[in-house]
């Protein structure tokens, strides 16, 4: 997993874009202070910019240029059996591109090994987004991610997808309003 990281931390650096396994389904991704990979990933999945894009981080440290919370504390840990996406105030320095026309960025917390370790080697968060055109199913195996999207991004990274059976939740956390139902994992 380090070399997968070390390689895929170089091409987010770069400027490129990547396809990867999240909690429960494939995400597509780069670097948030890279705006032509940011456009690029918008193309690749045909998605209205105007819909905002999520970011997800090892640690709440790494969201910091992007979210403007006056205490990170205030951020909930993350439950591995049910992820949760935070719609939270943005700062200045992030693209409208991620934002879209909302008034809060979405982020989360990710449990997920893979994600996790590219985004320490990174030292930030990364965009992402399911790995889909819009409007169509969400990948969830290897095999399709290829089919769909090996031309169309710069690395397919190594990996299957957590235990979730399909996007996180997503809740506003100033309010606690939920915005999408997610689906608790069932270790059953």
């Amino acid at each position: 997993m380090k070399k997968t990281a070390i390689i895929t931390a170089e091409i987010l650096h770069n400027g490129g874009v990547i396809a990867y396994p999240t909690e429960g389904v494939f995400g597509l991704g780069c670097l948030p202070s890279k705006e032509l990979a940011i456009k690029r990933v918008l193309t690749i999945k045909n998605r209205d910019a105007s819909k905002g894009l999520i970011l997800i981080a090892s640690d709440a440290k790494q969201l910091d240029p992007w979210i403007k919370l006056p205490d990170k504390t205030f951020l909930p840990e993350p439950i591995e059996q049910y992820p949760i996406t935070w719609i939270v105030p943005f700062s200045k320095k992030i693209s409208k591109l991620v934002t879209g026309k909302n008034e809060g960025i979405a982020i989360r917390l990710t449990t997920n090994p893979i994600v996790r370790s590219i985004c320490s080697r990174v030292e930030s968060a990364i965009i992402s987004t399911s790995a889909n055109l819009s409007g169509q199913p969400v990948v969830t195996n290897q095999t399709e991610l290829k089919k769909k999207f090996e031309d169309l991004v710069d690395f397919i990274v190594p990996g299957n997808c957590g235990p979730a059976s399909g996007p996180s939740e997503i809740r506003n956390l100033m309010t606690g309003q939920i915005l999408r139902n997610g689906k608790k994992i069932n270790n059953d």
